[in-house]
Parts: C-alpha cells; sequence; structure tokens
C-alpha cells in the first residue's frame, strides 16, 4: 500500500478552474468506480493552496488515477495554473481516526 501527499498553490486567477478540474476528476471517479485507489483534495482557507491525499492499494502498485481521463487534463495544464509547483510526497501513517467517513 502506498500513500501519497501532493501539495501545491494556483494563481488566484486559477483557483475556479482548478477546483472545476479537481470536480471533473471526483465525477470520473465516482462514475467509473475504480478499484484500488482512496483520494481526497482539500482547498486550504487562503483559497489558492490544495492538497491532495491519495492511498494506492492496488495488487501492482498501479496508481488508478492514471487511468482517469479527467485526471489526465488536470495533470497536463496543473502547471499552467501554478504559482507553487506541485510536491509530491510519500507519506506514512502515524495515527488515523475515520479520516473522511461521515
Amino acid at each position: 500500500m502506498k500513500r501519497i501527499i501532493v501539495r501545491y498553490k494556483v494563481k488566484p486567477e486559477s483557483a475556479a478552474d482548478n477546483v472545476a478540474h479537481v470536480e471533473r476528476v471526483f465525477a470520473e471517479l465516482a462514475s467509473k468506480k475504480p478499484d484500488g485507489i482512496h483520494y481526497a483534495t482539500f482547498k486550504l482557507e487562503d483559497g489558492v493552496s490544495f492538497i491532495h491525499i491519495a492511498t494506492i492499494d492496488t495488487a501492482d502498485g498501479s496508481n488508478p488515477l492514471f487511468a482517469v481521463d479527467a485526471f489526465k487534463q488536470f495533470s497536463a495544464t496543473i502547471k499552467d495554473r501554478c504559482v507553487e509547483p506541485a510536491v509530491s510526497s510519500p507519506a506514512e501513517v502515524v495515527g488515523e481516526y475515520r479520516l473522511l467517513v461521515k
């Protein structure tokens, strides 16, 4: 199982466009329901900083997001929206309590 955290900051004029891209990714995920991915995106209080958290638990370690068309479109244009580029870091869970359980 692999956990990844990605953080970046977009230009203020690109924040709404970034949110729209993210929403399309989650709409496609909801439609296709790929196995092996647990994923969330957060927009921080400043309105331009974003954090993505993903847990990948596919048998071969591949990331199902890479097969999502909306994610491909998001990724292809993210550099144009950013003032601080995306930084991706593997992460290890130290503690967790019902994260994102409704």
